[in-house]
């Protein structure tokens, strides 16, 4: 195949030697390369400020979308200040239990507690429809009620787990000594 080729070259050589450059070509051309390579280019960036801006403007706007979709109810620390420490008490009460419970925590044990708070999220949910109601009945205390009592739920459930947990420590007594 080399031979080849190498034979096709030799034949047609004449045909491709037949016109030299003009005078000063290689100069030229050399003058061009040179000229190339001494242009500068221009990259042309977006300061960084703008896509800040934007950024925030956009964060912005999806915080407000989101405020302005998810409606906002009426807490009872809202309707008078009598509420608001029932409303304190209540949740400093279930915060206290919720961080009892998490020191007890045992992979044993484990699932007992995730029930629990399963219900706890169902409860809170149920909350914050009542903190709707509540909004849209001028403070009917008929709501006011049933959201003391969903705190009192939240407290009961809370409380069984605490007693189950005692139980079950007891049922296997040398498994959860340290």
């Amino acid at each position: 195949m080399k031979d080849n080729f190498d034979n096709i070259f030799k034949d047609k050589r004449s045909e491709f030697d037949f016109a030299e450059p003009n005078i000063g070509h290689f100069n030229r051309f050399e003058a061009k390369l040179k000229a190339q390579n001494n242009k500068t280019i221009i990259v042309k960036k977006t300061p960084w400020y703008w896509l800040a801006v934007a950024a925030s403007v956009l964060l912005f706007f999806g915080y407000w979308l989101g405020n302005y979709n998810t409606a906002k109810g009426l807490e009872l620390a809202d309707v008078s200040p009598k509420m608001e420490e029932t409303q304190n008490f209540y949740l400093a009460t279930i915060h206290k239990e919720i961080e009892l419970i998490n020191n007890e925590k045992t992979p044993e044990n484990k699932k007992i507690i995730e029930d629990a708070f399963i219900q706890l999220e169902i409860l809170e949910k149920n909350y914050q429809k009542l903190t709707l109601e509540l909004k849209e009945s001028n403070e009917d205390k008929r709501v006011i009620y049933a959201m003391i009592s969903n705190f009192q739920k939240r407290l009961e459930v809370l409380q069984n787990l605490v007693d189950r947990l005692e139980d079950f420590k007891n049922l296997f007594p040398e498994e959860n000594q340290v």
